[in-house]
């Protein structure tokens, strides 16, 4: 089966596998191509991989379009994406409703499962929120640091820890089996994000791009995008 090639963040994998049978079935295409760190994403696009599709945080596809690799007229939003907590599924909720709450928590869990502190859009805000709240040192050793949030929380869900936790993009906890949405993060530590999409200059098949961009942000899709976590309007 000829494919579409996409390029895209973590936080949009639930979401396009949603549309994925309703694209196959209007053009003949699979989706095909990589999930992950936004940033690692953006640098393969740099690196000339095969494209049709991004899909990546605003800021990063206007720096894209900037650079001559997405084209400017195709760029839509699709959504807001918050970063959240998560746990087991059967585990106690964690509760964070002001920083503080957000502090007790972490430092009462035993092991902490993130994206990439440096390439991920929630990794890095995960970093930064650690050395606001004054605790980078105190839980070093129990962080658990994947190539992205979705891999993170499939380790989530297998972990053997006492009272682990997990913190990403509230797409990706959705998304996987065996972990549960626990919650944003509160006041002060929080973070939305704009993803946005946008066809490859080079792209082999840019008119189904065009087509999947249409659906992923259509009104029909309203519905799925909130189940898969986006949230409409603009970021607060």
């Amino acid at each position: 089966m000829k494919t579409l090639n996409i390029l895209s963040g973590g936080a949009a994998q639930g979401l396009v596998r949603s549309l994925a049978r309703a694209f196959e079935a209007e053009t003949g295409l699979g989706i095909a191509g990589d999930f992950g760190a936004v940033g690692a994403m953006a640098d393969r696009l740099r690196a000339g991989v095969p494209t049709d599709i991004v899909i990546l945080t605003a800021a990063l596809i206007a720096t894209l379009a900037d650079e001559g690799l997405v084209l400017r007229s195709s760029i839509a939003d699709i959504g807001r994406v918050e970063t959240a907590l998560a746990v087991r599924a059967g585990d106690p909720p964690a509760r964070a409703e002001d920083a503080a709450g957000l502090r007790t928590a972490l430092l009462a869990a035993d092991a902490i499962f993130v994206p990439d502190t440096k390439a991920s859009t929630a990794g890095i805000h995960v970093a930064k929120v650690l050395a606001q709240l004054g605790i980078t040192d105190a839980v070093a050793d129990r962080l658990k640091i994947f190539p992205n949030g979705a891999t993170a929380m499939r380790h989530l869900a297998e972990s053997r820890d006492k009272r682990p936790i997990g913190c990403t993009q509230s797409t990706e906890i959705i998304s996987t089996p065996g972990v549960v949405l626990s919650g944003t993060l509160p006041p002060g530590c929080g973070l939305a994000t704009i993803y946005t999409a946008a066809v490859a200059t080079q792209a082999s098949a840019a008119p189904q791009a065009e087509r999947l961009i249409a659906l992923l942000t259509s009104a029909d899709a309203s519905e799925l995008r909130n189940q898969a976590g986006f949230v409409s309007g603009p970021t607060s």
